[in-house]
């Protein structure tokens, strides 16, 4: 299982009201380290997949969400738990720091 692509329309329903932490994923079809984080957040997605949701949320199709939450730089990664924001990167990173990252807030 690959990550969901997310609208704002969706968002409060699979993000905010989801029984497990969700991994938010703001990105654009323009951003050249959106591209290049992508793989890796599909990735992490299969390997801790029952554990936390995953999701992307493309910045131009859904812009709402991502100006309600400040984001200003992409890609932009969110962690949501009980739906509220519990941690955010910006920026791209390695696989091993993505997963540390997201195994501390779960």
């Amino acid at each position: 299982m690959s990550s969901l692509g997310v609208s704002d329309a969706e968002f409060d329903k699979e993000v905010l009201q989801a029984d497990q932490p969700v991994v938010v994923d703001f990105w654009a079809e323009w951003c050249g380290p959106c591209k290049q984080l992508s793989p890796v957040v599909d990735e992490l997605a299969q390997e801790l997949a029952g554990r936390v949701k995953v999701v992307k949320v493309n910045i131009d199709e859904s812009p709402n969400v991502p100006t309600q939450y400040g984001v200003r730089g992409i890609p932009t990664l969110m962690i949501f738990k009980g739906g509220k924001l519990v941690d955010t990167r910006v920026g791209g990173m390695p696989k091993s720091q993505l997963s540390e990252w997201i195994e501390s807030q779960l």
